[in-house]
């Protein structure tokens, strides 16, 4: 049997768990008797097309990779054209070849999974390495899975951070407003995790407002006047998303305008502007807080459960590249019963690149209980336990870096 090499790569947004993905896969192929090297690209498919490379054939960090934060190897948002016939994807190929590449693995979301796509079909009737998408992102939409590597650690920092910040906006006897704005351009998962505080049987966040959920700024209004009548501290989470009945982002004039190159918007403000509002409405003290970064990969607060999935999606990724499943992402399914449990499987890329899975509409009644017990049911398990720390006594985290 002729050896192949391995390449794997990183790509999108970074998260506490992208990798504890890369660390199975690399422990996968160190154990996989058709790979001769292990070579990591640095800033994704851009590293590919630079030549620029790890070597991981006898990395032995393993425990250390998968605990550490981001993205070791870089990332890049490079989106590769729609003609095959286009220059770059001969300039891929050269790579491949001279690399003696038998498989690609990109780890990604939604926008890198377009790119295991495309190079799956350029080599349908080529030949060429088997390339497999290893999914990632804390937003948590990608379709053809349970949930996402990276979701359960995001969903963990925004639940252990509200409860903490829930108590913060408690202490004085005074009407206040505090607005926390998530990640989530389309989909409310994580803004769904920040509520967890008040599924799980308490009385805030009072307001929980998601991309998937029509938002009105007067019933916002209306909202927080009639919970002030029992209550002083109004606290609300809000996606960076959510937009009007007519599918206008709420506060569209607050953001840049500016669009990455998949032609997504770049978002960030609408909770200062929901801030600008409630001041100029209600007239009480009001406060916005932009979660932005710390909400990606905060290894300090990231879910074991979350690291340990996400290994062996890695390590099963790989396994199907070895067994030539090319064009398919690997996946962590949910196993049926009242207990929680998971395997790893895998879906067509066609159903996943550029798609989207939301919040489900039966869940938009968040203030019924049936619901609430239902949400608590799907995060609650992707959030449990205390990842390993690699820290000194100060605090300050051993990272690998390449």
């Amino acid at each position: 049997m002729k050896k192949k090499n391995l390449l794997i790569a990183q790509s999108g947004g970074p998260s506490a768990a992208i990798n504890a993905t890369l660390a199975g896969a690399v422990s996968a192929a160190q154990q996989c008797p058709q790979v001769d090297r292990i070579f990591g690209s640095r800033h994704g498919i851009e590293g590919v097309l630079r030549e620029h490379w790890v070597d991981l054939t006898d990395f032995s960090q393993l425990e250390r990779l998968k605990a550490t934060p981001a993205m070791a190897l870089g990332s890049c948002r490079f989106k590769l054209p729609e003609d095959f016939s286009d220059p770059v994807y001969q300039q891929i190929d050269t790579v491949f070849r001279k690399m003696n590449v038998g498989y690609f693995l990109y780890i990604g979301g939604n926008d890198s999974m377009d790119t295991v796509s495309k190079l799956s079909d350029y080599y349908a009737d080529r030949e060429g390495p088997v390339v497999v998408g290893l999914p990632k992102t804390i937003d948590n939409d990608l379709p053809g899975c349970d949930h996402t590597p990276g979701y359960g650690s995001a969903a963990r920092y925004l639940a252990v951070t509200m409860d903490e910040l829930i108590r913060d906006t408690a202490i004085y006897a005074l009407p206040s407003v505090t607005i926390v704005e998530i990640m989530g351009r389309d989909a409310g998962w994580l803004t769904l995790a920040a509520g967890l505080p008040r599924f799980r049987g308490g009385s805030k966040p009072d307001i929980i407002a998601i991309p998937e959920k029509p938002f009105d700024e007067q019933a916002f209004l209306a909202e927080v006047r009639e919970k002030m009548k029992t209550t002083q501290n109004i606290v609300a989470v809000v996606s960076e998303g959510i937009r009007d009945a007519e599918g206008q982002y709420v506060g569209a004039g607050a953001k840049s305008g500016a669009v990455d190159t998949f032609g997504h918007l770049y978002l960030s403000g609408v909770g200062k502007y929901l801030e600008g509002l409630v001041k100029r409405e209600i007239g009480c003290k009001v406060r916005s807080i932009e979660v932005n970064l710390m909400q990606r990969c905060a290894g300090h607060l990231a879910s074991q459960a979350d690291l340990d999935e996400s290994f062996a999606v890695g390590a099963h990724g790989m396994a199907m590249a070895a067994a030539g499943e090319g064009g398919r992402m690997a996946a962590i399914l949910r196993k049926e019963g009242p207990e929680y449990g998971y395997y790893c499987g895998s879906a067509d890329i066609k159903a996943c690149a550029n798609q989207e899975r939301l919040v489900p509409a039966e869940w938009f009644d968040l203030d019924d209980p049936a619901v609430q017990k239902e949400i608590c049911r799907y995060i609650l398990p992707l959030i449990r336990g205390e990842a390993a720390q690699f820290r000194d006594e100060y605090g300050f985290a051993d990272y690998v870096i390449f």
